[in-house]
């Protein structure tokens, strides 16, 4: 008789210790699209400082403008706000998507997932061991990305005090450094809901192309929703529509209630899909 007919677990074993956290790590970092996606990532704050430099440059007698791509070359901190704020509503979209949408989906591409569990890995376990690595890797793929802007910003366009998109007020460097982190801290909440949906169609599909372009369409469903003005008050509940409620932490008084907003609706549908996607997942007829 085999140890599930006789209730006894075989000798040695624990399914704690099944699938470690070291290892799933190291596996999903030698992946190609990994590595790609965060030389993209570190490669793009660069790629905007040569555009800048050698782009045309707005003549002498123009009134200054106050739109935040006009002030991205006016200091480090105005450059990293730039980068942030034209890479948040499709490129860490995609960057978190493919980490978490790749997470099941790609096991069952490979016909490797049946035989994970057959280790046998807890199924419960197996994916908060996955979502935890897929977050980790989301969680420094937006970190990194304004933190490289902020170099590569300062270092082409000097440490100078940032100023604010909108009303031209400036702020002292040292006093908004600190809110830096809070619009960092922000736009790691934001991202939760297309992590949540991108793992959750990762666990009903054996595509990890249809798990990420899913989670991405959606996203840009909820995009194109939320332009439409006749859904009123509605569209505060959708997910795209508290995106750049970041911007009021760079505001010369910060201003809590959209973060707070956007931060409550990210968290209520991130932990919807995911209860979603491991309810669903126990009782799923794995053969791939």
């Amino acid at each position: 008789m085999t140890p599930a007919t006789t209730g006894t677990a075989a000798p040695g074993y624990a399914p704690h210790r099944t699938l470690p956290l070291k290892v799933e790590i190291v596996r999903q970092f030698k992946r190609r699209r990994t590595l790609v996606m965060f030389g993209l990532l570190m490669a793009l704050p660069w790629i905007l400082v040569v555009a800048f430099q050698f782009g045309p440059q707005a003549s002498g007698d123009r009134q200054p403008s106050l739109r935040i791509s006009d002030l991205a070359s006016a200091s480090g901190l105005n450059f990293a706000a730039f980068v942030l704020s034209v890479s948040v509503s499709f490129l860490l979209v995609v960057a978190v998507a493919l980490f978490c949408g790749d997470t099941v989906a790609s096991e069952a591409n490979w016909s490797s997932l049946r035989y994970l569990l057959a280790a046998p890995v807890p199924r419960d376990r197996l994916l908060r061991q996955k979502l935890i690595v897929a977050l980790g890797y989301s969680a420094t793929a937006i970190i990194c990305l304004p933190l490289m802007a902020l170099l590569a910003g300062t270092l082409a366009f000097g440490w100078h005090d940032i100023q604010v998109p909108g009303t031209g007020e400036t702020i002292a460097a040292l006093d908004v450094l600190p809110r830096f982190g809070i619009v960092i801290g922000y736009a790691l909440v934001s991202q939760l809901v297309v992590a949540a949906l991108a793992f959750l169609i990762s666990t009903v599909t054996d595509s990890p192309l249809g798990a990420v372009g899913g989670a991405v369409g959606l996203w840009i469903v909820s995009t194109i929703l939320q332009a439409v003005e006749a859904l009123g008050s509605l569209r505060e509940f959708l997910p795209t529509f508290w995106n750049t409620a970041w911007l009021d932490a760079l505001a010369p008084e910060l201003d809590w209630s959209g973060m707070l907003k956007g931060a409550s609706v990210s968290v209520t549908y991130a932990a919807i899909l995911i209860a979603v996607a491991f309810r669903r997942f126990r009782t799923k007829d794995v053969v791939s």
